[in-house]
């Protein structure tokens, strides 16, 4: 599955999470800088040391967008990569708890709107915050949060694909939003009920724009 010289070898799940055909496509490399074996990938693979790689040291997303997991079988830390290139561990993740990416699926993103709905309290109570196909590198500073506090206890998310941070300006841990409702934090795999900052995984097609606060 995986080779050091000439075109690497394609290896592809069966089941994709919104894996179309050919529409993604990334290569993993065993060594920063693009060096070493590498493996192709154009579906979700739960786990790339398995026959393929010893480890991950750098990824080119020819398209996408992907999610990878620091540990096998989606599990574990979260890592959007949307198309370009990440040369080392950095690249991917400013939260260094580890520098270990063991899977990795396909990020499908539905459609051309993005909205999300966050509450400062359980079951979806207290202020609420609607980002509508925005960036927002700091809730507290669009008004939403105690800033003794910040956090956020719930969250939908009606179209699109959004990313959260652990800290402002797009740091620290990352925490995807699909399509659904997320009751308590913990149901997006964070450890403790910490975000600080959201934006959109974009599609180039769209561009709109929109961030409302109600109470």
């Amino acid at each position: 599955m995986a080779d050091q010289h000439g075109t690497p070898e394609q290896a592809a799940a069966g089941k994709s999470h919104g894996g179309l055909g050919g529409s993604y496509k990334v290569i993993v490399y065993e060594m920063e800088n693009f060096q070493g074996k590498r493996c192709e990938l154009s579906a979700e693979c739960p786990n790339l040391t398995e026959s393929l790689l010893e480890k991950v040291g750098s990824i080119q997303v020819e398209s996408g967008p992907w999610l990878a997991f620091e540990r096998r079988a989606f599990r574990g830390e979260q890592f959007v990569l949307e198309k370009g290139d990440y040369p080392r561990w950095g690249a991917w993740s400013n939260s260094h708890h580890s520098d270990s990416l063991l899977s990795l699926r396909p990020l499908h993103i539905d459609g051309p709107d993005h909205k999300l709905h966050l509450f400062e309290s359980p079951a979806f109570s207290g202020r609420k915050m609607e980002i509508v196909d925005d960036d927002v590198p700091s809730l507290w500073a669009h008004g939403f949060q105690d800033r003794r506090r910040l956090t956020v206890l719930t969250a939908t998310l009606v179209p699109g694909r959004w990313v959260g941070y652990e800290f402002p300006g797009y740091r620290g841990r990352q925490y995807v939003f699909e399509r659904g409702e997320y009751r308590h934090w913990n149901e997006w795999d964070a450890n403790q009920p910490q975000l600080q900052s959201v934006r959109r995984i974009r599609d180039q097609k769209w561009h709109k724009r929109g961030c409302f606060l109600s109470s």
